[in-house]
C-alpha cells in the first residue's frame, strides 16, 4: 500500500470516527482502521465524500499507508485495551514515528507508556480531547502532552482541527509525558463540580423557591446572557425546558435521580489527595454522584423523609440574584481548585505548564467552556506567578460582593433540609483559606498526644513533642537530637 496518509486513526467508535472525519474535512488524508472491519467500511461508505480516507484492513496495511514520520491516533477504551493496541502497532513502527492516545487514559499510565516507547525511539503523546462527539467532529479542545519535538510535527495538525476562539486555536502543548492527560483529568473534575453546582442551584430554585422546571429554564437562559455564560448553563436550560412526550411531564421529573460516572472525577480526587491539593468542591461533587447512585442506602433512609421535625420552617427570602451570586462564587472556587491542582502537579512532576494557556484552550470546544475563562486567561497573563484567582483583584471583589448572598443561600438550604454539598464545600474552602487561625492546631496536639508526631510552634522555630504522660508534661525539641 502506498504511504499517502498524513495521519491514521485506529478505533472508530463515535469519538474516533468523528476525529477522523474532522481531519479529513480539514484537508488531511486519513488512514482509518478498526478491529472490526465493518466499522471501517461503514465510515468510508457514509462519509467518504467529506475528504480523503484510506481504509486499512490490517495493522500492517494501516502502518504502510502512513507517511513518515508516522502519526497514529489511538481511540480505544482506556486501560488494558490501550496497552494491547499500543504494543501491536509499536512493533510495526520505526524510530521517529509517533503514537497519540486520544482517550481518557490515567496520566500515570501515560507516563509509563511514554517512558517505555521513548526507549524504543517512538514518540508517545497522551492527548486530552474534550467536547464529546460534536466537538470531535466540529472542533474540540485538545490537550497534548509528550515531547516538544512531537508537538512540532503534530501540533499544527491538531491546532487546525481544534475549536478556535478569537482566531486562536483551542490547542497547545501542555507539557511532557503525562501532562496532557493530567490536565484533561482535572478538566473533567471541574466539569463534575460545575454540573453539581448548577444542579444544586436548580434544586434550590425548585425546592425552596417554588419555581417550575420551565420557569427555571427561563432563569438559566437569563443567566446565560451574563457572567455565568457557558455551555453547561445553556444546555441546562434546554434540559429543564424539555417535556417528556410519553407522559407530558417535565423531562427532569421522569429521569432517575442516580447519576453515573466514568471514573475521571474519581481519578481527580484520588490524585488530589496524593498531591495534597485541596479540591473540596470537586470532591463533594464526585461523592454526590456516588451517593445518588447508592440506591440501597437511599431506600433504607427514605422513611426519614416523612419526619421533617428536624427541618426548620423558613421562607426563601432570597431573590434569584442571591442564588446566581452563590452559584457564581462557588464556580470560581471550583475552577480555582482545578488550577491549584494543575500547579501542584507541575511542581511534583516537573511539567512546565502555562496556566493561562490552559484557560485559553478551554474557551471553546470543551464541555466546561465559559465566558469567564477569558478572564482567567487574562489574570494569568497579567501575573504569571498568580497564586490563585482569589488573589486577583476583580475576582476577589466579586466573591466579596457575593458572600452575604452565598452564606444566606447555604444557610437557607440547610434549614430547609435541601442538600447543597458542593455549594457548602466551596464556601467552607473560601473561609478556610482566609481564616487567621484554623482548628488544625488542635489536630496537631491530638496527633502528638497519641502518636508523638510532633508539632511546630508559632513563637520559635523547630519541631517539638510534649511528654504527655510525664508529670508537668515537659516539652522537648525533636529536631536537635534532644532526648
Amino acid at each position: 500500500m502506498e504511504a499517502s496518509a498524513q495521519i491514521g486513526v485506529t478505533g472508530l467508535a463515535v469519538m474516533g470516527r468523528n476525529l477522523a472525519r474532522n481531519l479529513a474535512r480539514n484537508g488531511y488524508t486519513v488512514a482509518v482502521h478498526n478491529r472490526t472491519p465493518a466499522r471501517t467500511k461503514a465510515l468510508v461508505e457514509e462519509f467518504g465524500h467529506e475528504g480523503a480516507f484510506v481504509p486499512a484492513g490490517t495493522p500492517q496495511e494501516f502502518v504502510a499507508a502512513l507517511e513518515r514520520p508516522r502519526r497514529l491516533l489511538v481511540m480505544v477504551k482506556a486501560g488494558a485495551a490501550t496497552d494491547e493496541v499500543i504494543e501491536e502497532f509499536a512493533a510495526l513502527l520505526e524510530p521517529g514515528d509517533m503514537i497519540v492516545d486520544g482517550g481518557n487514559a490515567h496520566f500515570a499510565d501515560t507516563r509509563r507508556r511514554e517512558r517505555a516507547l521513548r526507549e524504543r525511539g517512538i514518540h508517545f503523546v497522551g492527548s486530552g480531547v474534550s467536547g464529546g462527539e460534536e466537538g470531535a467532529l466540529n472542533g474540540p479542545s485538545i490537550m497534548p502532552g509528550g515531547s516538544a519535538e512531537s508537538y512540532r510535527v503534530l501540533g499544527p495538525m491538531l491546532e487546525r482541527i481544534s475549536a478556535h476562539v478569537d482566531g486562536e486555536p483551542c490547542c497547545t502543548h501542555i507539557g511532557t509525558d503525562g501532562a496532557g492527560h493530567f490536565v484533561k483529568m482535572v478538566h473533567n473534575g471541574i466539569e463534575y463540580a460545575d454540573m453539581q453546582l448548577i444542579s444544586e442551584a436548580y434544586h434550590l430554585l425548585r425546592e425552596v423557591g417554588g419555581h417550575s422546571p420551565a420557569e427555571i429554564a427561563g432563569i438559566f437562559r437569563g443567566w446565560n446572557g451574563g457572567r455565568l455564560e457557558s455551555y453547561l448553563i445553556g444546555i441546562t436550560a434546554e434540559v429543564l425546558a424539555h417535556t417528556d412526550a410519553a407522559t407530558g411531564e417535565p423531562f427532569v421529573d421522569i429521569v432517575r435521580d442516580a447519576a453515573e460516572q466514568k471514573g475521571t472525577g474519581r481519578w481527580t480526587v484520588q490524585s488530589a489527595l496524593d498531591l495534597g491539593s485541596p479540591v473540596t468542591a470537586i470532591a463533594q461533587a464526585a461523592f454526590a454522584r456516588v451517593a445518588s447512585a447508592r440506591t440501597e442506602l437511599r431506600d433504607a433512609y427514605r422513611p426519614l423523609a416523612a419526619r421533617r421535625a428536624d427541618v426548620v420552617p423558613h421562607e426563601l427570602g432570597h431573590s434569584v440574584l442571591d442564588i446566581e451570586k452563590a452559584l457564581y462564587a462557588s464556580k470560581v472556587i471550583a475552577y480555582d481548585q482545578g488550577w491549584t491542582m494543575i500547579r501542584d502537579a507541575a511542581a511534583e512532576y516537573g511539567w512546565d505548564i502555562d496556566l493561562g494557556a490552559v484557560a485559553r484552550i478551554w474557551r471553546g470546544g470543551c464541555i466546561i467552556r465559559a465566558a469567564f475563562l477569558d478572564r482567567i486567561r487574562a489574570a494569568h497573563a497579567a501575573e504569571p506567578g498568580l497564586v490563585g484567582l482569589l488573589a486577583e483583584e476583580r475576582f476577589a471583589a466579586e466573591i466579596a460582593d457575593a458572600l452575604p448572598s452565598w452564606r444566606s443561600v447555604v444557610a437557607t438550604a440547610t434549614l430547609r433540609g435541601v442538600p447543597v454539598p458542593a455549594f457548602s464545600a466551596a464556601l467552607a474552602h473560601y473561609d478556610t483559606l482566609r481564616s487567621e487561625r484554623l482548628p488544625a492546631a488542635l489536630i496537631q496536639g491530638q496527633r502528638d498526644f497519641f502518636g508523638a508526631h510532633t508539632y511546630r510552634r508559632t513563637d520559635r522555630d523547630g519541631s517539638y513533642h510534649t511528654r504527655w504522660a510525664e508529670p508537668g508534661r515537659p516539652e522537648v525539641r525533636t529536631d536537635t537530637g534532644a532526648a
